[in-house]
């Protein structure tokens, strides 16, 4: 038997907010500092993850903050012609401050500031929480820019995201503005439904975990946003119940290799690739689903 309906729409509400905002603004504060010592070089401060995209459910606490460095960018020019690449590599200069030395500068700032627990993870700098602050992931990151026009008038044409390394050396490319723009939007084509039913997703996931059906970190928050974004918009019903139905006979007939990650830059399922969903993951994700949404154990 299905969930119940009340469990669903329980399910669907929003976690914490107050408490995320608050540490948001904290570190923002601290990351915007005049006295920082990457303050005059040009940088955005934002919010991502499941709390920027107010996806987040009560059992999640890390929030996701990104400091981008955009006075330096990447680049990708695999896309452009001979022509164009030309024209690229005539006005192109190298940048005498990189990544590297932005993420020491940010990560000597936190410290500085939040202690000597702050520590650099594999993506991000750990922020522990305090009394009114949440523990915080950053992630310093600089501009990347896909080129696919270069011409001789004119403004070149690309498509901008963020890049880093990670401690193991892997080089990192998303877009995470993209990621929020279309979510936002696929939720007003879907009538307001779409961000409450991955919130009853990622707690069916975590439901999951308990129950023992899936091992926990096969279904990251991120590809279950993605594998509800590919939804048609008229599936997302009034009942929660119905939705859910909907989406996981949907996802069970689709062509799988199809399937976009919610940024649309990326395919959603591919082995071998740190910016996507490998199948055995997504599989054992959609199997799992099926099984707990059928079974009456519960």
């Amino acid at each position: 038997m299905a969930i119940s309906e009340d469990q669903l729409e329980t399910w669907s509400h929003q976690g914490s907010v107050q408490q995320s905002s608050a540490t948001y603004l904290s570190i923002k504060k601290v990351l915007e500092d005049s006295n920082a010592p990457y303050a005059g070089r040009r940088f955005d401060v934002f919010l991502q993850g499941s709390y920027g995209n107010k996806t987040n459910v009560w059992s999640e606490s890390d929030v996701d903050v990104a400091i981008c460095l955009t006075s330096v960018y990447y680049s990708d020019t695999g896309r452009l012609s001979a022509d164009e690449k030309e024209r690229y590599d005539a006005n192109w200069s190298s940048a005498n401050y990189s990544f590297k030395d932005f993420r020491a500068e940010v990560s000597a700032w936190l410290r500085a500031n939040f202690g000597n627990s702050v520590t650099l993870g594999k993506k991000a700098i750990k922020v522990p929480g305090g009394s009114s602050r949440r523990d915080a992931d950053v992630l310093a990151c600089v501009q990347h820019r896909d080129y696919y026009s270069y011409p001789t008038n004119g403004r070149p044409s690309y498509h901008e995201g963020i890049c880093f390394w990670t401690s193991d050396g892997d080089k990192i490319i998303n877009y995470p503005h993209q990621h929020l723009a279309n979510c936002t939007a696929k939720n007003g084509n879907a009538n307001e439904r779409f961000k409450p039913n991955i919130r009853v997703l990622k707690n069916m996931r975590n439901a999951m975990i308990d129950a023992g059906l899936i091992a926990d970190g096969i279904a990251p928050s991120y590809f279950v946003e993605g594998m509800l974004y590919n939804i048609p918009n008229d599936h997302f019903n009034w009942t929660h119940q119905q939705t859910v139905e909907n989406a996981l006979t949907w996802l069970e007939g689709c062509n799988v290799p199809d399937l976009v990650c919610a940024n649309e830059r990326y395919y959603l399922v591919r082995d071998g690739s740190n910016v996507c969903w490998n199948s055995n993951d997504f599989r054992a994700t959609l199997t799992a689903m099926r099984r707990y949404w059928n079974s009456s154990a519960r």
